[in-house]
């Protein structure tokens, strides 16, 4: 067993935050706090993404990215279950260096979307750059981040966990975020033995998906009654 897989299954609602500014466009750092009190207090969800989508991750610099992740580890512990670092970048480099920051801060997992400007062509040229990104943060479990839309990557996620961990030893699960569910029910369907997370992203889709046999999911939509029924 990987130090990754020992660690708590991610699973149920889990809160994409989005990042804080203030009017001249800086970070407000201040209210982080708030805002983890009142995920937990308020709508009870304990688990979160940060810097994906919902967070314009890709919009800040480096070195915000490291600083909004300290501040919502920091915050967020004895409080949260799981902080969730999404480290994808264009760079490799960058998203290295990413997540190595989130394993000496002490995040929860990582996660990485596919390179969206030289797009990888085929499935084993995303998953060589996933690999490197992976193996920068050993001891973190690690999550495929699809959201297709965006990147413009076409390859099905169901032809991407085939035979994934024996490449990413750390590999955990999936956030997918796109609307296609043949695609989704297919990741769930052939991978059922190898306890992956299969967290879905499209708010609006969510109750097919849990059909399908979604474990979580990532969204900017939450809600106490959710929280509650997943918790049962």
């Amino acid at each position: 067993m990987t130090m990754a897989s020992s660690k708590k299954k991610l699973e149920g609602l889990v809160a994409a935050t989005i990042t804080p500014m203030t009017e001249n466009g800086e970070i407000n750092f201040s209210v982080i706090g708030q805002y983890v009190d009142y995920l937990v207090e308020e709508q009870g969800v304990k688990s979160i993404f940060v810097n994906g989508t919902t967070g314009e991750g890709l919009s800040l610099s480096i070195s915000e990215r490291r600083q909004v992740a300290e501040e919502w580890v920091t915050k967020g512990r004895n409080k949260l279950d799981q902080v969730v670092i999404h480290v994808g970048a264009l760079s490799l480099k960058e998203s290295q260096e990413l997540a190595k920051h989130a394993a000496e801060i002490g995040a929860d997992g990582i996660a990485v979307i596919a390179p969206f400007f030289l797009k990888p062509w085929n499935k084993d040229v995303l998953i060589n750059f996933l690999k490197e990104v992976a193996a920068a943060a050993p001891a973190l479990p690690f999550y495929y981040y699809h959201i297709p839309a965006l990147t413009g990557i076409k390859i099905r996620a169901e032809e991407l966990l085939d035979g994934i961990q024996d490449k990413i030893p750390t590999f955990q699960g999936l956030k997918f975020s796109d609307t296609d569910l043949l695609d989704f029910g297919q990741c769930v369907d052939q991978n059922q033995q190898r306890q992956f997370a299969f967290l879905f992203g499209v708010d609006e889709q969510l109750l097919s998906a849990l059909v399908m046999g979604a474990t979580g999911a990532v969204g900017s939509f939450v809600s106490r009654d959710l929280s509650t029924s997943w918790s049962n």
